[in-house]
Parts: structure tokens; C-alpha cells; sequence
């Protein structure tokens, strides 16, 4: 069973920059498509970012694009999410997710998460 640990969370101000790290478990990675979820409190958890397995397919919720970047490395399993002119409104618990396919669309697995809080 594939094993998803994220890092990269913290707290930062409003207009700042993080990085988010995804790292997989399992020799079949790159064979799937890779995904960022978010949860704030008292929401339901929402797409943010998905990557095919060749990273040559990326999308975004409306709400990050231009904001937001996904990428991967297949020779490490590691997933990315550059997050950059962050607002209030990104304050979330950021989780990612192994696609079903090699192409972007469903998801059938997370990961347990890092927070992310912005300050405005």
C-alpha cells in the first residue's frame, strides 16, 4: 500500500511563500497521477492541484490559479505544491492524494497532512 508524508506546512504572512513536499512510498509512483487536496476548519475538503504521471497534464481549482504550482520528481516520489502571494483564505490543513489513473481527475488515497496558516 502506497504511504503518503507531507512536510513543508507552517505559518506565514499574508503576499509569502511556501513549498510543499510530498513524499511517496512504492515502486509504482510514477505511474500515477498526483493530487493536492485542502481542508479548513468546518469545511469540506477541496480539490487545490493535480499533476499526470509524466507531469505533462497539471490543474488547478480556480481559486489558486496563477497562485499555485504543482510538480513532481518521479526519480525521487516526491510531489511539490509552490504556493506563492498567499492570503487568509489558504489557512488549511494541505494534504496529497495518489490519483486512480496515470491522468488527472479521481483520487483514492491521502495523506495525513500539514497545516497551513496564513496571517493576515
Amino acid at each position: 500500500q502506497v504511504q503518503l508524508v507531507e512536510s513543508g506546512g507552517g505559518l506565514v504572512q499574508a503576499g509569502g511563500s511556501l513549498r510543499l513536499s510530498c513524499a511517496a512510498s512504492g515502486r509504482t509512483f510514477s505511474a500515477y497521477a498526483m493530487g493536492w487536496f485542502r481542508q479548513a476548519p468546518g469545511k469540506e475538503r477541496e480539490f487545490v492541484a493535480g499533476i499526470s504521471w509524466n507531469g505533462g497534464v497539471t490543474n488547478y481549482a480556480d481559486s489558486v490559479k496563477g497562485r499555485f504550482t504543482i510538480s513532481r520528481d518521479n526519480a525521487k516520489n516526491l510531489v511539490y505544491l509552490q504556493m506563492n502571494s498567499l492570503k487568509s483564505e489558504d489557512t488549511a490543513v494541505y494534504s496529497c492524494a495518489k490519483g486512480k489513473t496515470a491522468i488527472v481527475g479521481l483520487y483514492d488515497y491521502w495523506g495525513q497532512g500539514t497545516q497551513v496558516t496564513v496571517n493576515s
